[in-house]
């Protein structure tokens, strides 16, 4: 199987759930292109970019998160040049199962592998995506994930507290109780540190 196999499979694919399944499928039992499908991702110049980026989540969030692993470097830079919406929101939802990966209390490969210039290249591509205008899916994984990390750095915290309370709560009522949301987990953590 070839790049252009996946390709083929991109392009006669459509939003389905089902034909998701379907091309995820085609890559899982060709693990070799899964490589093929990270760099498709992020031919940001081309549209196919967008189904390779759900094809990409539907494999990390539903089947091998593992996998994104060896392609981190590229992942954790070249998100930052997602240029649309159908392709970001993908992204941010595989950024919030590393983050949750990360801190989870049993040991996993991803505690080993996402290093902190990987989480500071998702941290500071979270909050342009949260100052730029967003859909309320990408907002909510990136409020997820920038939380998560956020453990790790105190300054995550604080800044994002101040984006949320100052923009994004103002943004629409999902926003607003998503961010309450976020700005409530963040209080807990702080009388916990007793800060």
């Amino acid at each position: 199987m070839s790049i252009h196999n996946l390709k083929e499979q991109l392009d006669r694919m459509s939003a389905l759930k089902e034909d998701r399944q379907r091309v995820a499928n085609f890559v899982l039992e060709n693990q070799l292109l899964f490589k093929d499908l990270v760099t498709i991702t992020f031919t940001v110049e081309q549209k196919i970019s967008i189904k390779a980026a759900w094809v990409l989540e539907w494999i990390c969030t539903n089947h091998h998160l593992e996998w994104i692993l060896p392609y981190l470097d590229e992942f954790s830079i070249k998100i930052a040049t997602l240029k649309y919406d159908s392709a970001i929101r993908p992204c941010a939802k595989i950024c919030e199962h590393l983050a949750i990966a990360y801190h989870d209390k049993n040991k996993n490969e991803v505690q080993h592998k996402l290093k902190s210039i990987h989480i500071n290249a998702i941290i500071e591509t979270g909050f342009d995506w949260l100052i730029t205008p967003q859909k309320i899916a990408v907002r909510a994984y990136t409020m997820s994930f920038l939380y998560y990390f956020g453990l790790e750095k105190d300054w995550v915290h604080s800044a994002l507290k101040n984006l949320i309370s100052e923009k994004i709560i103002h943004e629409s009522k999902g926003t607003k109780a998503l961010g309450n949301h976020i700005l409530t987990l963040i209080k807990k953590q702080q009388i916990i540190l007793g800060r």
